[in-house]
């Protein structure tokens, strides 16, 4: 079965991310989208296991086959949780619906470590154009301090929230290179230390609902056999 057919033929779950999703578009913004795919259990027979990704067919285009992307879920990865609570979906059949309702056993206090590993990460690469540069790319310190608000709020309420909603204005200015990198960087301060606040008394739980998960997922492989033996 070509690659291609596996998206086109068993996407469960399909949406638009990046700065169409967090309510950052500008006219020139580019349109990425993000899905699920459920590969039919007969697959996983052969010696030749079926992709846990594929990129594309179309431009800025790329899934995830489900277990990879549970799995990836599970562990907090902060791109993917925000693809399970994208406000533009393009795509969504009953599987998929089941999937977006299991978002909540996705979130765990693990959220904290991922997403301020990941925020650190963004912050020393920023530090580091600055060096050699004299400037930070402010297109991905924008991103970074929309990530570190999300994760605040996230530790906070136990929602997460995307959109960036009365925050696009002063965003987009730092995207422009309007805002002078100290202010920049004590605002990324300030949000770093306000998620620490917040993971201590977070209403997260302390781990995923793993089983649940599991669950899901022998079910809709099962589905997938059963449909296909009928």
């Amino acid at each position: 079965m070509p690659f291609e057919s596996l998206v086109r033929d068993h996407t469960i779950y399909a949406c638009v991310m990046g700065s169409r999703a967090f309510g950052l578009a500008t006219d020139t913004s580019d349109t990425d989208r993000r899905g699920v795919f459920l590969a039919p259990t007969p697959l996983f027979w052969r010696f030749d296991k079926p992709p846990t990704h594929i990129e594309g067919p179309a431009e800025e285009q790329f899934s995830w086959e489900l277990e990879r992307f549970c799995e990836l879920a599970l562990r907090a990865n902060p791109n993917i949780l925000e693809c399970l609570h994208s406000p533009l979906v393009e795509h969504i059949d009953f599987t998929g619906r089941e999937l977006l309702a299991l978002r909540g056993a996705f979130l765990s206090r693990r959220v904290h470590e991922t997403f301020t590993r990941y925020a650190l990460g963004q912050r020393k690469k920023l530090e580091a154009d600055i060096r050699l540069h004299g400037a930070p790319r402010w297109k991905h310190a924008m991103h970074l301090l929309r990530l570190l608000t999300s994760a605040r709020d996230l530790l906070r309420t136990g929602t997460l929230t995307i959109d960036v909603g009365d925050q696009r204005d002063p965003l987009l200015a730092v995207k422009r290179g309007e805002v002078p990198w100290p202010e920049v960087e004590s605002w990324m301060t300030r949000l770093a230390t306000e998620t620490d606040e917040a993971a201590t008394r977070t209403p997260l739980p302390t781990e995923p609902d793993r089983a649940r998960v599991e669950d899901f997922l022998i079910r809709v492989r099962r589905a997938s056999t059963d449909a296909l033996a009928g």
